[in-house]
C-alpha cells in the first residue's frame, strides 16, 4: 500500500506540475490560452491535496503544536497526551466527515458539470469524503496503537 500511495502521489504531483507548466507557456509565452485546462487541473489538484493529507495521517506526520510536551517528563504522559490529541482529532474529523458526506450527497443529486468541458464535478467533489474517511481510519488506527501501548505498560 505504501508503494501504491507513493506512486499515485508522485503521478498526481507530476500531472499538476505539467498542467501548470503548459498553462504558463501557452498563456504567457505563446499568448494562446488552452481552453478548459483550469477545469481539468481541478481533478488531480483536489485529489493530490486530499491524498497528501491521507498520507500525512498514515505516516502520523501532520503538523502539531504540542506545547504541552515541554512540561511532560515521562513517556506515559506523552502517550496520554497523544491519546487525547487523537481523540480530539477523531471527534473533529468525524464532524467534518458528516459535512463532507452531506456535500457529497448534494453533489450526487445535483450532478454539476464544469462550464467549458462539461465534465461532472462530482469526481473532484468526492475526493473530500474519500480523503476524510481514510484520514479518520488512520487516526483511529493511531489511537488504538497509543491505547495499546499505554495498556501494555510500555509507556512508563
Amino acid at each position: 500500500m505504501d508503494s501504491f500511495a507513493k506512486y499515485l502521489l508522485t503521478a498526481l504531483i507530476g500531472i499538476v506540475a505539467l498542467g501548470q507548466f503548459v498553462q504558463v507557456i501557452t498563456r504567457y509565452v505563446l499568448q494562446i490560452p488552452v481552453m478548459g485546462l483550469e477545469e481539468t487541473m481541478l481533478y488531480p489538484t483536489l485529489w493530490l491535496y486530499m491524498l497528501g493529507a491521507v498520507n500525512a495521517s498514515r505516516e502520523n506526520t501532520h503538523i502539531r503544536a504540542n506545547v504541552l510536551e515541554i512540561f511532560l517528563r515521562t513517556k506515559r504522559q506523552h502517550t496520554i497526551l497523544a491519546i487525547v490529541g487523537e481523540i480530539i482529532s477523531l471527534i473533529i474529523g468525524l464532524w467534518l466527515l458528516s459535512w463532507a458526506w452531506e456535500y457529497t450527497r448534494y453533489a450526487w443529486r445535483v450532478w454539476k458539470e464544469s462550464p467549458t468541458l462539461y465534465i461532472p464535478t462530482f469526481y473532484s467533489d468526492v475526493a473530500l469524503v474519500v480523503g476524510l474517511v481514510l484520514m479518520m481510519l488512520y487516526t483511529a488506527w493511531h489511537l488504538w496503537r497509543h491505547v495499546r501501548t499505554l495498556s501494555r505498560g510500555a509507556a512508563q
